[in-house]
């Protein structure tokens, strides 16, 4: 081995040592109230990405209260749970799906054999993006028809997280036979099969999108958008249709349509590409490990069509420090006027104050 083949080996070594991979999607929580918080914890707990569900209370005035005392009603406390979840892999938005699925959210002094205000529903935000998806879904919900009358669930700043005792954790995994016969006693189980069967959550227009055959897609696309979408090209900065693009709106996936992110997440990052903090659907993206180029990154690509994206970096603005660096050649984008007619109305609620198109400056 010559002396410049090692002093080259030893260069790519070195990159491969120092390279800076964005940092793993950091967990979050999420807290809801929706009764008896045996029967809050399986939906969760089944769901990919969730980390953990602890049953616990809050949204009282008492410190560290027991059970003995929130079931007399008189502490404030509400039965809940704590979910932790990998936002990378489900989103709050679904989180949000799978609580209003368990509960009566129309019912204002308990959940079904339960009564009493330790019993409500409410949904407690941890942050302003958590309360704006919330009162979105609320919205959604109230409106479908699906209830005959008005949804009455509290969505409230979340306050301190108390667990309950051990014996209430996994009490579904602990006491299988009674878990099953109460969860059907109380009215719970059949209040939920007769709401649901056979109904998606109102507002869904994301499910089904899917990818066609690559030969559909050599026709569909140009030549440097099958490229980047399907062998993981990388097009040139600062010559790309959305580097500086202004105008308020989404970008999803060129290929199957999913939505991926939202004018309202993109910033100026300087490197010539489309930048954003964060996706609009945390559930359309896919995270995996990118050796190439002698260092370690982190690709991002649709979950439906598989599209390769671009990567995410750590060196992103508040509020995430996250930039999500993304080829033009994999997005299309539906103008805020047009999302309705293109069938994302439910993205509408996002840009309630957005102004009327024209020049401006790029967030």
């Amino acid at each position: 081995m010559n002396g410049s083949w090692i002093i080259l080996l030893a260069a790519a070594c070195i990159v491969v040592l120092f390279s800076s991979p964005a940092a793993a999607t950091p967990t979050r929580a999420a807290i809801f109230a929706g009764g008896c918080f045996w029967c809050m914890e399986p939906p969760f707990e089944a769901l990919d990405g969730v980390i953990g569900v602890e049953a616990g209370y809050t949204g009282g005035r008492t410190a560290n209260p027991t059970y003995e005392e929130v079931s007399t009603g008189r502490t404030g406390h509400l039965e809940a749970v704590r979910v932790v979840y990998d936002p990378a892999v489900v989103s709050y938005d679904r989180l949000l799906e799978v609580f209003w699925r368990q509960v009566d959210p129309t019912d204002s002094g308990g959940q079904f054999a339960d009564r009493g205000g330790q019993y409500a529903t409410a949904i407690f935000y941890l942050d302003e993006e958590q309360r704006r998806l919330a009162e979105a879904s609320r919205k959604r919900l109230d409106a479908s028809g699906i209830f005959d009358r008005p949804v009455v669930t509290a969505i409230l700043p979340a306050g301190t997280f108390y667990p309950a005792e051990e014996y209430h954790q996994d009490y579904y995994r602990k006491n299988v036979l009674h878990y099953t016969l109460y969860k059907k006693g109380s009215g719970r189980a059949d209040f939920i099969e007769s709401t649901w069967k056979g109904r998606a959550f109102p507002g869904r227009e994301e499910d089904g999108f899917n990818r066609p055959a690559d030969d559909e897609l050599r026709k569909r696309l140009t030549p440097l958008q099958y490229r980047v979408v399907r062998e993981g090209a990388t097009e040139p900065a600062f010559r790309n249709a959305y580097w500086d693009h202004r105008e308020e709106g989404i970008y999803v996936d060129v290929v199957s349509g999913e939505p991926l992110f939202s004018s309202r997440d993109k910033f100026d990052s300087g490197t010539g590409w489309p930048s954003f903090t964060r996706p609009l659907a945390a559930e359309n993206i896919v995270e995996r490990e990118d050796r190439r180029l002698f260092s370690v990154r982190t690709e991002v690509r649709s979950r439906h069509a598989d599209s390769h994206l671009g990567h995410v970096f750590t060196d992103g603005p508040p509020p995430t420090g996250l930039r999500y660096c993304i080829n033009s050649a994999a997005l299309r984008f539906i103008p805020v006027s047009e999302l309705e007619k293109e069938g994302y109305g439910r993205y509408r609620s996002l840009f309630a104050d957005a102004p009327p198109p024209g020049p401006g400056r790029e967030k």
